[in-house]
Protein backbone atom coordinates (compact mmCIF):
# COMPACT_ATOMS: atom_id res chain seq x y z
CA UNK A 1 0.00 0.00 0.00
CA UNK A 2 1.72 3.21 -0.81
CA UNK A 3 2.23 5.83 2.30
CA UNK A 4 3.58 8.92 2.80
CA UNK A 5 5.61 9.47 5.77
CA UNK A 6 7.43 12.76 7.43
CA UNK A 7 10.59 10.75 8.02
CA UNK A 8 10.39 8.96 4.60
CA UNK A 9 9.93 5.71 5.97
CA UNK A 10 7.18 3.10 5.92
CA UNK A 11 5.70 2.65 9.31
CA UNK A 12 3.03 0.42 10.52
CA UNK A 13 -0.68 0.87 9.53
CA UNK A 14 -3.59 0.42 12.53
CA UNK A 15 -6.77 -0.52 10.17
CA UNK A 16 -8.62 -0.29 13.69
CA UNK A 17 -7.26 3.17 14.23
CA UNK A 18 -5.85 4.66 16.92
CA UNK A 19 -7.83 5.58 20.43
CA UNK A 20 -8.49 9.10 20.98
CA UNK A 21 -8.66 10.87 24.29
CA UNK A 22 -11.38 13.76 23.58
CA UNK A 23 -14.00 16.01 24.86
CA UNK A 24 -17.74 14.55 23.79
CA UNK A 25 -20.45 17.65 23.81
CA UNK A 26 -23.35 16.36 23.80
CA UNK A 27 -26.52 18.50 21.98
CA UNK A 28 -30.03 17.96 21.79
CA UNK A 29 -30.52 16.68 17.95
CA UNK A 30 -29.17 19.56 15.76
CA UNK A 31 -30.06 20.02 11.68
CA UNK A 32 -27.35 20.98 9.43
CA UNK A 33 -29.33 23.82 8.97
CA UNK A 34 -28.93 24.69 12.22
CA UNK A 35 -24.95 24.29 12.55
CA UNK A 36 -22.03 26.45 10.73
CA UNK A 37 -19.20 24.34 8.48
CA UNK A 38 -15.79 25.82 7.70
CA UNK A 39 -14.20 22.69 5.75
CA UNK A 40 -14.46 19.57 7.67
CA UNK A 41 -15.23 21.03 10.92
CA UNK A 42 -18.31 22.86 12.51
CA UNK A 43 -17.55 26.14 13.34
CA UNK A 44 -21.02 26.99 15.32
CA UNK A 45 -23.89 24.73 16.64
CA UNK A 46 -27.35 26.58 17.76
CA UNK A 47 -27.88 26.14 21.09
CA UNK A 48 -26.10 25.03 24.37
CA UNK A 49 -24.18 21.26 24.86
CA UNK A 50 -26.92 19.47 27.43
CA UNK A 51 -23.61 17.32 28.51
CA UNK A 52 -20.09 16.37 27.96
CA UNK A 53 -17.91 13.46 28.61
CA UNK A 54 -14.09 13.52 28.16
CA UNK A 55 -13.23 9.64 26.74
CA UNK A 56 -10.07 8.15 28.47
CA UNK A 57 -6.79 7.28 26.71
CA UNK A 58 -8.38 4.33 25.64
CA UNK A 59 -11.29 6.29 23.83
CA UNK A 60 -13.64 4.83 26.07
CA UNK A 61 -16.60 7.15 27.56
CA UNK A 62 -19.41 6.67 29.71
CA UNK A 63 -22.42 9.53 30.32
CA UNK A 64 -25.73 8.57 31.37
CA UNK A 65 -28.86 10.70 29.77
CA UNK A 66 -32.59 10.56 29.41
CA UNK A 67 -34.23 9.09 26.78
CA UNK A 68 -34.04 10.48 23.61
CA UNK A 69 -32.24 11.66 21.17
CA UNK A 70 -29.02 13.58 20.57
CA UNK A 71 -26.24 15.23 18.49
CA UNK A 72 -22.43 13.92 19.48
CA UNK A 73 -19.69 16.30 18.43
CA UNK A 74 -15.88 15.62 19.31
CA UNK A 75 -14.38 18.61 20.25
CA UNK A 76 -11.27 19.59 18.13
CA UNK A 77 -8.70 22.37 18.57
CA UNK A 78 -10.60 24.05 15.56
CA UNK A 79 -13.95 23.33 15.69
CA UNK A 80 -16.28 20.69 16.17
CA UNK A 81 -16.09 16.91 14.50
CA UNK A 82 -19.21 14.68 13.40
CA UNK A 83 -19.10 12.52 10.52
CA UNK A 84 -22.68 11.02 10.37
CA UNK A 85 -25.76 12.20 9.31
CA UNK A 86 -28.98 11.03 8.80
CA UNK A 87 -31.65 11.23 6.08
CA UNK A 88 -33.05 14.14 7.43
CA UNK A 89 -29.29 16.16 7.69
CA UNK A 90 -29.39 15.19 11.50
CA UNK A 91 -25.67 15.45 12.79
CA UNK A 92 -24.14 12.42 14.25
CA UNK A 93 -27.94 11.38 15.90
CA UNK A 94 -27.97 9.24 18.59
CA UNK A 95 -31.11 7.59 20.11
CA UNK A 96 -31.34 6.96 23.80
CA UNK A 97 -33.40 4.36 25.09
CA UNK A 98 -34.78 3.44 28.49
CA UNK A 99 -32.90 1.07 30.37
CA UNK A 100 -30.44 0.24 27.13
CA UNK A 101 -27.23 0.75 26.56
CA UNK A 102 -26.22 2.37 23.21
CA UNK A 103 -23.19 2.39 21.53
CA UNK A 104 -21.44 4.86 19.49
CA UNK A 105 -18.31 4.48 17.92
CA UNK A 106 -16.70 7.97 16.64
CA UNK A 107 -14.36 7.74 13.43
CA UNK A 108 -12.32 10.64 13.70
CA UNK A 109 -11.42 10.59 10.60
CA UNK A 110 -11.31 14.69 8.80
CA UNK A 111 -7.65 14.45 8.51
CA UNK A 112 -7.27 11.47 6.74
CA UNK A 113 -6.30 10.72 2.79
CA UNK A 114 -8.38 8.32 0.96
Amino acid sequence: MPMISEDGKSSEVNPKGVPAERMLLIYPLTNLSDAAREGALFSRVKGEPIDSVQSDTDGKYSIQLAPGTYSVFVKEEEGLFANMFDGNGSIQPVVVKKAEWTTLDIIINYKAFF
